[in-house]
Formats: structure tokens, sequence, C-alpha cells
């Protein structure tokens, strides 16, 4: 029996190369996209299941997620890759703006982790991958996006509470951290920048699923840095 993983944001640059990485890998694989999603998403293969779903809403997300439960009966790994990004220093961060990166960054986080780490626990085993940022770790680097920066702090706190909850069993909820990431709107965005010191996309899922082998069983590391050069 395939082994079964989920893929929220299976659409962007780093969902995409997670669900091929882990299609190459023998998974039967579910990603999650926007309704209407403005980026195609096209994977020919029998194992891949693409899924409409407002991951900001709890009951839209709880439904997905016992549908997922009653048909496969298990979820062996789940990758959480949606977010969202804004810059703004204090003077310009109303309140408005922190809720606005809590809900894109914390809340679609929160209302997919939950569900699968319930399910986990009930399995005893199991990984979960939720996407850091360094402005979410360090206070230094998150200058200048105040809200993203708050938002994605909580990541952080949510895995070490989650992999308290988990001891005694093989569930593990681990944070990727990475530094920028080599895509095309990046390279648009910073065309200057030494593009040979950001990390692939492709690296990632590579690190990713490396923590999903028996190999690594025994790590227990919540964070994971994956800085490259930067």
């Amino acid at each position: 029996m395939k082994k079964i993983a989920i893929i929220t944001g299976a659409s962007g640059n780093l969902g995409r190369a997670v669900v091929n990485k882990f299609l190459d890998q023998d998974y039967h694989v579910i990603g999650t996209v926007i309704a209407k999603d403005p980026v195609p998403l096209d994977i020919k293969n029998e194992h891949f299941e693409k899924v409409e779903v407002d991951l900001g809403s709890e009951k839209d997300a709880e439904k997905l997620f016992d549908k997922i439960i009653s048909d496969h009966g298990v979820i062996d790994a789940a990758v959480l890759t949606v977010g969202g990004f804004a810059m703004g220093k204090i003077a310009e961060t109303r309140i408005a703006d922190i809720n606005k990166q809590y809900k894109l960054n914390f809340e679609t986080a929160y209302n997919s982790a939950r569900p699968v780490f319930l399910q986990m626990m009930k399995q005893k085993n199991g990984r979960i991958f939720l996407i850091g940022s360094r402005p979410g770790l360090e206070a230094r680097s998150g200058k200048g996006m105040i809200a993203y920066s708050l938002a994605k702090s909580l990541i952080f706190r949510l895995a070490e509470l989650m992999n308290e909850e988990a001891k005694g069993t093989n569930v593990v909820v681990c944070v990727i951290v990475p530094s920028t990431i080599d895509t095309p709107q990046n390279r648009q965005s910073m065309p200057d920048s030494d593009f040979t010191k950001w990390v692939k996309a492709e690296d990632i899922a590579e690190i990713i699923y490396f923590y999903c082998t028996p190999q690594v069983a025994v790590i227990r590391e919540s964070m994971i840095k994956v800085y490259n050069f930067s």
C-alpha cells in the first residue's frame, strides 16, 4: 500500500516541488489549491489528487481532512506550504495588517495541522512540516516586515507545543526555515541579487522527504534551517 502525503499550496513553487518529490518516491499525494487558482497545476499522475479548499476556513479544512482520512485511513506526511508575505515597518502596520498575515500564515497552517496531528496521534506515527521563515525566527531579519514576522513566529511555538503533546509517539512536527527561495517571482523582484546563494525549492523538497525516511526516524529536531550560503 502506498504511503499518503498531503501537500497544501500545491500550485506554489515549493508546493509543486514537494508534490513531484513525493510522487517520485511512490507516495499517493493529495495537493490542495484555492478555488479558481490562477496558477495552473496540471500533474499527470494517477497517484495525484488535486482538491480545491479554502484552508482559511476551519470548517472547510476539517471537512477535507475527514474525507482524506475516510478515503485512505492514514496520513503519513503533511507539508503545509500555504502562506503569504507583506512588507511594512511598525509605523505602517495596523492591527488589520497583522490580522491579515495571521490568517494567511497561521490560521491556514493550524486549520490543516490540527486534524492531521489528531489523526497521526491515533496512528502514533507521522511527519508534519510547517514552513517558517527567518523573519519569524530572528527579530533582526524581520525588520520592516512586522505583520509577517509576528504571524510566522507563531509557527515555531505551534511545532513546539505539538511535539510536547506527541512525546512517546513517532509523530514529529518540523519547521522548515528557508532563506530566500530561488523562484521566478523572487528573481524578478530582486534582480540584482546573487541567485547562487539562494536555496532551490527542489532542494527543500529533498530535505523534507529525507526527514520522512526510516534513516532519520530517531531524530526529533523540530527546526530545520535551509540557508544555503545566505
